[in-house]
């Protein structure tokens, strides 16, 4: 840290750039010149030079991150360069500046550690909480650092120089031990610190990718001296940080830190020299003491990990789970946790295994728990942890022998390893796979995402499932899920457990392995985790298996298996996995093959000291163990039984006072297992006194004296326990009781002696723990002949109950689970019949208090009409009844506006969404627009309140009502809307806006449609077919039409239907803008609620024939089946309308119907004339006519009244028909008309209906105007398919609404026979005909004579054309032929998209949008939450969902490719129809791939908009206060 001096001007203006934090003029002037090598390599010197004094500067600076980013963009480009670096490193000492100014800059943070010695510790570590740290200041630094050390140069002169690697070690050594954890024993933590952010970050940045620098430089043979000297100085800095904690062989308890960036330099450093370099491991290990320490802390994180997930640290609160997980966390892992498990792996592969298995069992606090009494004291845990501590200690044992991440799996399987087990615990994203794969986290080393092996593997080991829409209505993305033999062959568990950060994960890993074996037909049970093979050890590593082969193990393993027959407390199924699978861990890797002779005959001389005899697990499998001496507590059963005359030495000494004794070694009859912690400390001592150096240091041998509370030792007495077992007949043991059967285990060798040659059998790769018993028994059996014989021993002697209970546990809980399932069935069947019963009595008490004359009322009505009356469910009281005038029930349903009709075109290819300046949308041919046009140029000629009943509303702003088929009381619906108007917590709807959810399938909802009382659909009564003539229905539907005010309800009193009635009209008119409802020219006329109410009725007809297809081809019962509910609707829009009188003068039907007689139409010439009939719109007639009826209405005056209006409509075809053909083409037709005019069949030939419609009109001045657009009509075949294309939306309508109203199925047919079909469905075809000779006017039945009726039609025109000869035609041509409602077309590649919008201006504020959106409706461009557009506080997206589609808005949000949905008051989130190559979304696009249409998911969102679905399908809404 010199005084700087300058000499150039280069160098002050440097000074000055830094001291004023990097102006970013500065920087780019200085950038700028770099292409001059001169200066280049001036400024670089300059650069170095001045580090220390940009490093103060940053450590000042308040605006650390700006600067930071602006040192980077200067350094990044003077260090990239490697033979700038190398000559820089060379000449200006930059690699001593660099560790110099790191070392300075964190000294200033250091605190004093309090990790084991609190005291007299000497070692000081870094402060997580200072702001250097929690603030990542250091990260140019050490970005710089890890940049040149990415050259091979200069690394190599890092690796070299002794003193640096002394520097730099000493440097890693701050960070070990840092952000100490301590567990709250007494009260929860009162602030949860957020440090461990920075102390992960820390280690990983300025430790861990370093770290995977250097190593990326140390791979091969000639560099074995680099690996030398880093683990030398590694060891150097290890042993000093033992000194200076005070550090001999316990750790200290309740603390822990999860820092070891020391142990993880050695570990890593290791690892390579083997795996790349082929150094001899023993030449760079230390003397065993020192393995002896270096393990005692990363078992201790082991340790603890399993404390915090048996929330033994819950009172540390949430941050400790927080560390816990991201020590394995992906980014972390491989700098964490598996250097920590491959040192711990080096550590026992070179150890004692005695002693490295009771130091686990000792770290993870469970040798009390290993003893074979049933009872026992443990004074270090509370016994509730107990059984996940100890599955904890067994996992940690599986992981520690199973793993071979760095002991000889190549990269490529390592890869593969980690991918299976990541597809395993679920389906991923190609995206999140890639984050989930650990990899180098220095980016220059190591696996490289989506480089080819990772493609490779992945479709080696995944099938790509496409994204698909799931009908709950989550968006699946494209997801990888694991091939079925992946399943079979490569499920790992043991890398599962490794590699979950959520223990959920490893459930959900079992439960897909578990489905997969159902699926597949392999094993239906509950299976337990699969057995997997592992890869070979490397030799270096030999040693590992030593730990299987120990005898410590195979008594833990012996006690445990003994304890879980017995049913002792705290143990689990998973112990007996985890027992069952390092039995077999062993059996696998046996050392080598022992001769069987040699042991069985110097087997039992050899037993006297221990347990067993030898170490190898295959021969202490099948040694008896008879008797063993137990330190119980004396309330223990075991005390009082007298032990044998003749008792083994064998004995077990497994508790706290004996630990003590056994210091003194009591006579070498009793058995030193566990006082093999005792044992431990002594091998210890030993080795700590072999080292000459130490010896004369005075050890203090630590007591556990900590470890007990004062006063909790019980009195323990010593018992004697009968076993008489070995673990070979354990197992078989275990395997009945499993089974739930005597004797269920019998040797499949003696069966077929082939297993004992092939003993890799498919059948037991998957299965329970039978399954694994089995195959535990056949290894053994295969291994060793003895045991075979013994095995085959223990099956003959019929095996009695073992334990001393009646039934085993396993059956206990099968027959218990039965039994319970019987009561829980019983109870079940009382419960519903006492509650049939009681409502039973209710409906009886609830009868009687009505008064009788109404019981005898509805005898009288039942007598009548011999009609079932139509019985509903109450979902809320579960009552079913009757819906009565007093107590309507009503339908639970859904209204809203539409505009979907609106955007119906009449072109089959939809709009292209406009991508350049040239392609825009002009909605002038829009079904919306062209209805409009047509009202108001009939509102200009003809008299306003004519008009209204000519056409048809609500194509825009319509209402569709729907339902989800669910009814309920009114009254009830009523108190239900009161206890959610209380309850608060209410999300995404407003129940004071009368939104709700229906109650027994939650679907969003907002009124109750009330159900009319009365049959269920007035069916059989009105099907019968009259024999009346038309003359005689024509009349009597005129005499029911004066009839006003008689309805069946009577109105005039006041009934609850009828106000229900009037509430739900209200309902819908304020369902939609005033806009759409108010069309008159006075406002606020009686004639306007008039059009509304049919019009209600035609927007629900017309859109279910869309959702149909647009046509009735498929026939059959309605699609939306029960969710229609037009019936009901109908009923209640009739009770309004008749409550609007028509004046008889002007009903239209007389004019349908009776030729006019005298014309006094000159005397009202001062007001406007009515419509046209020929100008009005038929099918809104209908509508009028038969709501205006008295309902129930008769089939026979429906039929009537279609066959008066298909008259007209016919009429009106040959009119338009006659319009628009040629001058020359229009005599031909006239003139043949006229010759075929007397025969009998004229009025039901084409011929002379359009002859006579010709003459008619050309008394006008109809013909006269310029030509229209002509179609040339010469065959007569064209003419017929005009016609019936003219007539078919009509026939379409109507006979929809004869379903509704009169039931009967639709008759499903070709679309060529569509017109027939319907036209016989409907009576208008008197007899069907053979289909070549059909014409569309056969269906004719002309209740007058034709040709007056036509006359006086074609004359109202004729008048017309006289005063306004311009609209006639305009007036005359309706365009029946709409395409189906679409949204626009997208462009196949998003970046068409985004190019052309991103920068778009806003067409109303001139600017460009900082969210642009663009609407998937009509293509309007608008901007989001834009201030800029706001209009009486809506903004304008809000305001463009109103007026576009009547509250229902479908935006693309340009900068993130989503859609989201405005409805109304609330929006959603609706997804992307973008998606990459992958299959997945990129919201707000963070990962920037090129991202394509999906137009599986673009018809999905077409289907929900036209089917008005949003609502249901779509889960997560919520208010926008009208901000978006």
């Amino acid at each position: 840290m010199d005084v700087l001096k300058h000499k150039c001007f280069l160098e002050e203006l440097l000074f000055w750039t830094i001291k004023y934090e990097f102006p970013q003029k500065m920087v780019t002037f200085l950038l700028n010149m770099l292409p001059d090598q001169d200066y280049k390599i001036a400024f670089t010197k300059t650069f170095v030079q001045h580090y220390a004094f940009i490093m103060k500067t940053l450590k000042k600076s308040h605006e650390s991150d700006t600067m930071s980013n602006r040192i980077v963009h200067i350094s990044v480009q003077l260090f990239s360069n490697e033979e700038l670096a190398r000559q820089v490193t060379e000449e200006c000492q930059l690699l001593d500046i660099m560790v110099t100014v790191l070392l300075y800059m964190m000294e200033s943070c250091l605190i004093k550690s309090e990790l084991q010695d609190e005291e007299n510790s000497l070692h000081v570590v870094v402060n997580c909480g200072e702001a250097l740290l929690k603030n990542n200041t250091y990260w140019p630094l050490v970005s710089d650092f890890i940049n040149i050390l990415s050259h091979q140069s200069v690394a190599k002169k890092f690796l070299e120089d002794h003193g640096l690697l002394v520097t730099w070690m000493n440097f890693v050594s701050f960070f070990q031990g840092m952000n100490l954890n301590k567990r709250e024993l007494n009260e929860h933590v009162e602030f949860e610190s957020q440090t461990y952010y920075a102390a992960f970050a820390a280690e990983l940045e300025a430790c861990a990718q370093p770290m995977w620098g250097l190593l990326s430089h140390c791979k091969v043979r000639e560099t074995q001296e680099y690996t030398r000297n880093v683990v030398r100085y590694c060891l150097e800095a290890l042993q000093d940080w033992f000194d200076a904690i005070n550090f001999v062989d316990e750790p200290a308890p309740n603390q822990v830190t999860f820092h070891l960036p020391l142990h993880r330099y050695f570990a890593m450093f290791l690892s390579k020299a083997v795996k790349c370099q082929e150094l001899d491991l023993d030449t760079i290990l230390p003397d065993q003491e020192m393995l002896m320490k270096l393990m005692i802390h990363p078992l201790q994180i082991q340790a603890s990990l399993s404390e915090i997930h048996s929330n033994m640290w819950v009172r540390n609160g949430l941050q400790i789970k927080g560390q816990a997980m991201t020590y394995v966390q992906s980014h972390f892992c491989n700098s964490m946790i598996d250097p920590d498990i491959y040192l711990l792996q080096v550590c026992a592969s070179r150890l004692d295994p005695d002693y490295f298995i009771s130091s686990v069992f000792e770290r993870f606090k469970v040798v009390d728990l290993l003893t074979m009494a049933s009872q026992h004291q443990n004074t270090v845990l509370d016994s509730e942890h107990e059984r996940s501590m100890l599955e904890g200690a067994l996992t940690f044992l599986v992981l520690l022998l199973s793993l071979r991440l760095h002991l000889g799996m190549t990269d490529d399987e390592i890869l593969r390893a980690e991918m299976v087990a990541q597809l395993c615990m679920n389906d991923r994203t190609h995206s999140s796979l890639l984050d989930l794969i650990p990899e180098n986290p220095n980016p220059k080393s190591g696996i490289i995402p989506g480089s080819l092996s990772f493609e490779s593997v992945l479709s080696a080991v995944a099938d790509f499932k496409a994204p698909v829409f799931e009908p709950g209505g989550s968006m699946q993305q494209g997801m990888y899920t694991p091939k079925a033999e992946v399943w079979d062959k490569e499920f790992d568990p043991v890398m599962v457990i490794l590699r979950t950060v959520y223990r959920r994960d490893v459930q959900s890993a079992m439960d897909r392995y578990t489905a997969f074996l159902k699926q597949s037909g392999k094993f239906p049970g509950n299976p337990w985790p699969p057995y997997k093979k592992r890869t070979p050890l490397h030799p270096s590593y030999k040693g590992l298996i030593k730990l299987l082969h120990c005898k410590t193990l195979h008594i833990v393993l012996f006690t445990l298996l003994y304890k879980i027959l017995m049913d002792h407390q705290n143990l689990s199924e998973h112990v007996l996995c985890m027992v069952l699978y390092l039995i077999e861990l062993g059996l696998e890797n046996s050392p080598e093959q022992e001769s069987d002779e040699e042991e069985s005959a110097g087997g039992q001389e050899r037993c006297h000291d221990s347990w067993f005899p030898g170490s190898n697990l295959v021969s202490n499998m099948r040694h008896f163990i008879n008797y063993v001496r137990v330190r119980v507590p004396e309330t223990a059963p075991e005390v009082k039984r007298e032990p044998p005359a003749s008792t083994s030495s064998d004995g077990l000494a497994s508790s706290q006072s004996s630990r003590r004794k056994s210091l003194q070694r009591e006579n070498s009859g009793t058995a030193q297992v566990f006082s093999l912690v005792a044992e431990r400390r002594k091998k210890f001592q030993e080795i700590i006194n072999r080292n000459t150096s130490e010896a004369n240091q005075v050890v203090r041998p630590k007591t556990s004296m900590k470890w007990s509370a004062p006063g909790a030792t019980p009195q323990l007495t010593t018992a004697i326990l009968e076993v008489k077992e070995s673990i070979l007949s354990l197992l078989i043991k275990l395997h009945h009781k499993l089974s739930g059967k005597q004797n269920s285990y019998y040797p499949p060798w003696l069966d077929d002696v082939d297993v004992l040659i092939h003993p890799e059998i498919p059948r037991y790769s998957h299965g329970d723990g039978m399954t694994a018993v089995e195959r535990i028994l056949l290894k053994a059996a295969v291994q060793s002949r003895l045991n075979k014989r013994i095995i085959e021993e223990i099956c003959r002697k019929v095996t009695p109950p073992v334990p001393p209970k009646k039934i085993s546990s396993a059956e206990k809980k099968t027959l218990d689970k039965e039994e319970r399932r019987q009561k829980a069935r019983e109870r079940q069947q009382k419960l519903l019949a006492e509650f049939a019963s009681r409502q039973k009595s209710f409906m009886e008490t609830a009868m009687d208090v009505e008064s009788p004359d109404a019981d005898i009322a509805m005898e009288v009505a039942t007598s009548e009409q011999h009609v079932s009356e139509a019985i509903y469910d109450c979902v809320i009281c579960g009552q079913s009844g009757p819906s009565t005038e007093d107590r309507p029930t009503g339908l639970v349903v859904l209204l809203q506006a539409s505009s979907v009709l609106g955007q119906c075109r009449n072109s089959t290819e939809p709009k292209k969404l406009p991508t350049t300046e040239e392609e825009q949308i002009y909605p002038w041919d829009t079904c919306a627009a062209l209805h409009d046009v047509r009202l108001t140029t009939l509102q200009r000629y003809f008299k306003d309140s004519s008009c209204l009943q000519a056409v048809s509303i609500g194509w825009e702003g319509g209402v569709y009502v729907q339902t989800c088929g669910h009814t309920l009381h009114i009254d009830c619906h009523k108190s239900y809307m009161e206890s959610l108007r209380n309850d608060q917590v209410l999300q995404g709807f407003s129940v004071d806006k009368g939104e709700f959810t229906c109650p027994l399938c939650r679907q969003f909802a907002n009124s109750v449609l009330p159900c009319y009382p009365g049959n269920d659909v007035e069916r059989s009564l009105w099907q019968s077919h009259s024999n009346k003539c038309m003359q005689d229905l024509v009349q009597e539907v005129e005499d029911l039409q004066e009839q006003l005010g008689t309805f069946p309800v009577s109105i005039s009193s006041e009934t609850n239907l009828s106000k229900e009635m009037e509430s739900v009209m209200k309902d819908i008119k304020s369902t939609t803008q005033k806009k759409y409802t108010d069309y008159s020219k006075s406002p606020g006329s009686p004639d306007n609620d008039f059009l509304f109410m049919y019009s209600v009725a035609r927007t629900n007809l017309e859109l279910e024939l869309v959702h149909r297809g647009g046509n009735l081809c498929s026939g059959g019962a309605s699609t939306a089946g029960k969710r229609s509910c037009l019936n009901q609707l109908f009923h209640v829009l009739a009770m309004h309308m008749r409550l609007y009188s028509i004046d008889s003068a002007y009903n239209p039907w007389r004019k349908l119907t009776q030729p006019m007689q005298d014309k006094n139409s000159e005397l009202v010439s001062e007001e406007l004339p009515e419509v046209p009939v020929l100008y009005r719109d038929v099918s809104s007639l209908l509508l009028i006519q038969i709501l205006t009826m008295p309902q129930p209405l008769h089939k026979e005056h429906f039929t009537c009244i279609i066959k008066v209006l298909f008259t007209l409509l016919y009429t009106q075809a040959l009119a338009a028909l006659s319009v628009k053909c040629s001058a020359e083409d229009r005599m031909a037709w006239k003139e043949s008309g006229a010759l075929k005019k007397n025969t009998s069949s004229g009025e039901k030939s084409w011929e002379v209906l359009l002859g006579h419609v010709i003459s008619e009109l050309s008394k006008g001045k109809i013909y006269e105007e310029g030509e229209t657009e002509e179609i040339t009509v010469v065959n007569p075949d064209s003419v017929e398919c005009y016609l019936q294309q003219f007539c078919l939306p009509f026939l379409r309508i109507t006979s929809l609404l004869q379903h509704h109203l009169f039931g009967g199925d639709l008759p499903s047919c070709q679309e060529d026979e569509e017109f027939t079909v319907l036209a016989s469905c409907l009576g208008l075809l008197p007899s069907f005909q053979s289909a070549h000779q059909f014409t569309s006017a056969s269906c004719l039945d002309w209740p007058v004579p034709a040709f007056d009726m036509i006359s006086q039609w074609c004359s109202e025109l004729a008048s017309f054309a006289d005063r306004n000869p311009d609209q006639v035609k305009a007036l005359l041509i309706q365009e029946p032929k709409w395409d189906l409602p679409r949204l626009l077309q997208l462009p196949e590649n998003y970046n068409t998209i985004f190019q052309y919008y991103h920068r778009k201006t806003c067409t109303v504020c001139t600017k460009v949008p900082k969210d642009p959106a663009v609407c998937l409706v009509c293509g309007t461009f608008v901007c989001l939450k834009g201030l800029c557009c706001k209009q009486q506080s809506y903004c304008e997206c809000v305001l463009h969902s109103q007026n576009c589609g009547a509250g229902t808005g479908i935006f693309l949000l340009i900068n993130a490719s989503v859609i989201i949905i405005i409805r109304g008051h609330r929006f959603c989130l609706w997804g992307s129809v973008y998606l990459d190559a992958h299959g997945e979304e990129d919201r707000d696009l963070r990962r920037g791939k090129p991202l394509y249409i999906c137009k599986e998911r673009y018809k999905v969102l077409e289907q929900q908009w036209v089917s008005h679905t949003f609502d249901h399908i779509n889960k997560r809404w919520g208010p926008h206060y009208n901000g978006l």
